[in-house]
This record gives C-alpha cells, sequence and structure tokens, in this order.
C-alpha cells in the first residue's frame, strides 16, 4: 500500500471501527493452546492487515518463527522480545479490528500460571472469553483456572475453541469429549452461555469460514460467533454513576463528571449522592458535545443537579428510587496477584470505582481449589489463590454485589508502600454486623480524660531488633514520667504474649495480628488519656504505618531503638540468636525474618555507646 492510500484505509477502518456494536473479549487458556496464533489468523483472513505489516509478519516469521519460515501468526501479537524468543505470551496484548457486522477490542491473556494476574486484568473488562484447548491434551488446569476466573469477574458468554484438531486428524470422537467435559466444567462454574467448536488456528479451519476437513459440524465458523452473540449494555436497573470529578470552572457552573456504569439517566431524573444520602434531580447532562437529554451506560458525563449538595470523587450519584447499598464491611472474592502473601489483619488500600480507602483483610474464610472448587482452609493466600474473605473498610463505601453491577462490585487491592496492585476481588454481600453495629456516642471523651489527667496523650512506640534494649529504655521511661506525675501504661511484646496474645505464634501472619491486636489496645489507652509505652520488634513498616494512622494527629511518636545485630547477639543473656543460628528457632527477626527498618522515625536513638539515662534525657524532653 503506498503512502498515498494509506490514510484513506485507516480512515475507513476507524469508521467502521466508531460505528459497529463493539465486542471486547479474551483469548485464555493454557500455555502452548494457540491463542496468540488464532488472534493473528483471525486478523489475517479477515483483510485486516496492511502490505507494510504482511511484510513486517514475513520477516520476523524468518526470524523468529516456529513455522518453518511460514507465516507465524503468533508475531502480530506477541510484540515483546522475550515473547518472541521464548515463543510464549506474557502480557496482555490488546488488538482493534472491524468487520462490517461488528467491531472488537480483543485481548490476548498469556497461559502460563505466573501470569495469572494478566488474564484476570483481561477478563475484568470483556464481554465474552474464547477459551482455546489443545484437542491433543484437553482440559488442563490452566484451563480450569482461566475459566474459573472468567466466572468470577463475570464474562457472560464463553466460546470454546478446541484448537489444533488438524494434528488429531479431524476426529469428531476427541471433539465431542472435550465439549462434554467443557460442559461439565462450566455447570459446575456457573457460566450459563457456553458455544463450543472445533478449530485449526493455524490451517485456518473454523476460523473465518467453515472447514470442509470437519463435514461433521455443522455449526458457525469462530467469527461468525463473535459477529452474532448478543452484547448486554448494563441499561437495566436504576442508573449509577461514580463521581471521578468535581467540574467547578467558575461560580455560575458546578457539574459531577463521570462515566456511567449502569442504567439509563434522563433530565429531571431524581437522584441521591452517596454515602451522604443527599438527594436532588437531574438539571443538565453533558457529553462531550454539549447538553443532552438522557445517558447511557459506557457514556462519559457530566450531570448537574438542580441542588448544591456536597459530593466529591468517589461518591456515587444513583436513582433515587434504585439507590446501591452503602457498607464498610463485605465478604469477598478475591484472587491474590503479589508474590508477597495476602496476610489477614494488614493493611492496604482498596479501590473501588472512583473512591480508594484504608481496607484490611479480617478473615479468610476458605481458600478454593481451582481444579475442584473444593473449599480449603487457609491462613493467608499465596500468589494467584483465590479465596472468600471477609473485608474491612476504614470508612463507608457505596458498592453493589458484583452479580449486579461490575462498576460497584469489583474491587483492587493496593500495596501502601510500594502502591502494586496486589489482589483483585469481586463483592458477593455486605456483612450484616456492618449494618447492626453502630458507634455509641458517650459524653466523657478523650479531650476530658486527659483534662483531668493534665497531659496529652501520647503513644510511644518503640521498635527494634530483639535486644536493642527497647524495653529497658521503656521502662525506664515509664519510671521518669511516674516521677513528674503522668499517668503512663506500659505494652511490653514478652508480657503480652502471656495473656492478650497467647494464641499467637512467630509466623508473618501472626506478627502481623500481633502488632494489630496492641494498636488498637495502644487506642483505646490513649483515648483514655494515658502515655502508653510501646515496646515491640513490630518488624514491618506496613503494621507500624497502620498503628500510627490509628491515632490522631501528633498523638504517634515512633522511636527506633538502633543497634547492630552483632551488639544484639553479645547482648542475649537467653541464648535466643544461637538457637536461631542453630536453626531451632524459626522465623526469628534478623536472622530467618525479616527487619524493615524505619525510614523517618520521629526519634532515632543510636544506642552504641550511650547510657540509658541519656537516652531517656532525650525522649522525656520530647513528651
Amino acid at each position: 500500500m503506498d503512502a498515498h492510500s494509506r490514510p484513506a484505509a485507516l480512515s475507513d477502518f476507524l469508521q467502521r471501527y466508531e460505528t459497529r456494536d463493539r465486542l471486547r473479549f479474551i483469548t485464555c487458556g493454557s500455555v502452548d493452546d494457540g491463542k496468540s496464533t488464532l488472534i493473528g489468523r483471525l486478523l489475517h483472513d479477515s483483510k485486516q492487515l496492511l502490505e507494510d505489516q504482511l511484510s513486517t509478519l514475513d520477516r520476523d516469521s524468518r526470524r523468529f518463527g516456529t513455522q518453518n519460515g511460514e507465516l507465524d501468526f503468533a508475531l502480530l501479537v506477541d510484540g515483546l522480545d522475550a515473547e518472541r524468543e521464548q515463543g510464549i505470551t506474557i502480557d496482555v496484548a490488546y488488538r482493534f479490528f472491524a468487520t462490517d457486522r461488528r467491531s472488537f477490542i480483543v485481548a490476548d491473556c498469556p497461559g502460563h500460571e505466573q501470569y495469572t494476574r494478566n488474564m484476570a486484568t483481561g477478563a475484568s473488562t470483556a464481554d465474552l472469553a474464547v477459551v482455546l484447548v489443545d484437542a491433543r491434551k484437553g482440559l488442563l488446569t490452566q484451563t480450569r483456572r482461566h475459566s474459573y476466573i472468567c466466572a468470577l469477574f463475570g464474562v457472560k458468554q464463553v466460546v470454546v475453541a478446541v484448537n489444533k484438531m488438524d494434528l488429531v486428524e479431524y476426529r469428531q470422537p476427541v471433539f465431542e469429549e472435550i465439549a462434554s467435559g467443557y460442559r461439565t466444567l462450566a455447570g459446575q462454574l456457573g457460566l450459563a452461555s457456553v458455544h463450543v467448536l472445533p478449530i485449526s488456528a493455524l490451517r485456518g479451519d473454523n476460523v473465518t469460514q467453515r472447514s470442509q476437513a470437519m463435514p461433521w459440524y455443522t455449526g458457525p465458523a469462530l467469527l461468525e460467533l463473535l459477529e452474532t452473540l448478543p452484547i448486554e449494555r448494563g441499561e437495566s436497573g436504576g442508573f449509577r454513576l461514580p463521581v471521578q470529578w468535581v467540574n467547578r470552572p467558575n461560580q455560575d457552573f458546578r457539574g459531577f463528571a463521570g462515566t456511567l456504569a449502569q442504567g439509563v439517566v434522563r433530565v429531571g431524573d431524581a437522584v441521591v449522592a452517596l454515602p451522604s444520602g443527599r438527594r436532588s434531580s437531574v438539571a443538565r447532562i453533558l457529553d462531550g458535545n454539549g447538553d443532552v437529554e438522557l445517558g447511557r451506560a459506557g457514556q462519559a458525563l457530566t450531570l448537574v443537579l438542580a441542588d448544591e449538595i456536597d459530593a466529591s470523587r468517589g461518591d456515587v450519584l444513583a436513582a433515587a428510587k434504585d439507590p446501591p447499598e452503602v457498607t464498610d464491611q463485605f465478604a469477598a472474592h478475591l484472587l491474590w496477584l503479589d508474590a508477597a502473601a495476602m496476610l489477614p489483619g494488614r493493611a492496604y488500600w482498596l479501590r473501588l470505582g472512583s473512591a480508594t480507602v484504608a481496607a484490611q483483610v479480617t478473615e479468610i474464610k476458605h481458600r478454593i481449589d481451582v481444579n475442584s472448587q473444593e473449599h480449603l482452609a487457609a491462613k493467608q493466600l499465596e500468589l494467584n489463590e483465590l479465596g472468600l474473605v471477609n473485608v474491612s473498610l476504614d470508612r463507608p463505601l457505596t458498592f453493589a454485589p458484583f452479580a449486579e453491577s461490575a462498576a460497584l462490585g469489583s474491587f483492587v487491592l493496593i500495596d501502601r508502600i510500594t502502591h502494586a496492585t496486589v489482589g483483585a476481588g469481586v463483592i458477593e454481600f455486605a456483612l450484616r454486623r456492618a449494618s447492626n453495629l453502630h458507634w455509641q456516642a458517650t459524653d466523657v471523651d478523650k479531650t476530658v480524660r486527659a483534662r483531668m489527667k493534665g497531659q496529652s496523650p501520647k503513644v510511644i512506640w518503640f521498635t527494634g531488633l530483639s535486644g536493642s534494649g527497647k524495653s529497658t529504655l521503656a521502662n525506664a521511661l515509664e519510671k521518669r514520667l511516674l516521677a513528674e506525675g503522668r499517668h503512663t501504661y506500659l505494652l511490653d511484646g514478652d508480657n503480652v504474649r502471656h495473656g492478650l496474645n497467647r494464641d499467637l505464634g512467630f509466623s508473618e501472619a501472626d506478627r502481623v495480628e500481633n502488632i494489630r491486636r496492641v494498636a488498637e489496645v495502644a487506642k483505646l489507652m490513649a483515648d483514655a488519656g494515658l502515655i502508653v509505652l510501646v515496646s515491640f520488634i513490630s518488624p514491618y513498616r506496613s503494621e507500624r504505618r497502620m498503628a500510627r494512622e490509628l491515632m490522631s494527629e501528633g498523638e504517634f511518636i515512633e522511636v527506633f531503638v538502633d543497634t547492630p545485630l552483632e551488639e544484639c547477639e553479645r547482648r542475649d543473656v537467653k541464648g535466643l540468636y544461637a538457637k536461631a543460628r542453630a536453626g531451632e528457632i524459626p522465623n526469628f527477626t534478623g536472622i530467618s525474618a525479616p527487619y524493615e527498618v524505619p525510614e523517618q522515625p520521629e526519634v532515632h536513638l543510636r544506642t552504641r555507646g550511650q547510657s540509658v539515662e541519656a537516652l531517656v534525657e532525650r525522649l522525656a524532653g520530647l513528651i
């Protein structure tokens, strides 16, 4: 194609793409089932490739291809160098194409288990999944895993493409056995709409045209299915608009901008802002071109309300006659995406729609075996594991069960230190205790209690290695404060484990729960007006940050007792370090378990060469 004809071709493509129904679908399945080859074949046989793309494909096929010099259609999708060198898909690759009947966005998802998170990303926005199965291998573990994730993330329709039929001589019994097995699996997973067809992506059988090699199959080719299967538009039920931005260019205009997640909104509709519950009506609706009378699901809109009500990013505008729920605790299915295990009690950021709040997984109800759907006991979730969990938020959010609304029923968890996405989940239902429990207002508060004691409440958090001197310093500081007439309490790690935390061991999960409980106790004591001294190793930054955020501004003082490891070992009268070195004590901080050094403590005490008295004097001056 020359330089003069290319713009016209691109213009024609864009026009077709924008004016046709749009289907988002993914290809998934196990490793080397032919997902990338299938997409490449679809693009080639539906005349979507320009001449320079064909030339590049021919050159790359000779350099990287696996088809003995023939066109390797997988290279149209696998663009990363590592993918081409290894012949695998690593990241999700998106491609766009259009026919006369419909336009498509297709996501080619990797088959390796270690890239399950990438597959979940593609499934989260798909209308349909094409699950490939190698006719020679049948249903594999990853086939089941991907199918379960499709069901979990609400993919409405599944097309099972039994690929590489040419390698089993196009035998009908092979196809029928796989089709029967998958329909049984689909019934177990609750996948209601399943279509199964035999194909050869490499040779093009039943991809865009029905194949003469399999006269026993009388159904449609894959492209015909993709062009004709219905697309659910999400226009049923009352409208939902998560607020992404409050548009206030001047004092005469105030609009709430976002993408309409569900339903249809019209000028004059009654609206409620959640979670506040304030009510109004829609005065104007604007899209990218100006005022319109109505908006539909999927459109980016700005709503102007008849009344000045308070709403901001993270709130939801909804139909007043059919509003979604508000809760701060819910049950959810969670897919864990991080190499570090998910630990109940650890604080994460949770992002739902346009809202971001602090959250904790408070309980793992069970882990789910993706092969058998069996429910297994678990204390943590490892990479790529699925579980039913309870989640607690630091403030109420507007939500809907995922079965009713993907936009308000799905969320991600984000590590608060690295900001990496570590989990993806779908909400099942609000926990009953979230609506039954309410904060009881009392007339006597922290201010009154502190005034009676003549002091400002504080939480002085001593952290450091075992043997660093935390308990010695905390004990000496408490005696100093008591001598001055202060009201104090000392929470020491060893002492607390004899009572409140006697049921906890020293695994990472138990250490997280240990600090969560102590932080909550320290918060109650500060609320009583006390100066609380907390002496715990508390090895993880995440839990120390969680403790800090429980307290009021300026109330938390982190004291890093910085003693070199060799000095801690020299001081060790109990012989714990020697036992840890010998492997007799597992998960010992500093030896076989990590200690994360505080990054910005209020007080950094370097103890080597310093007397206890001098260090206590420094601390007392801060209180």
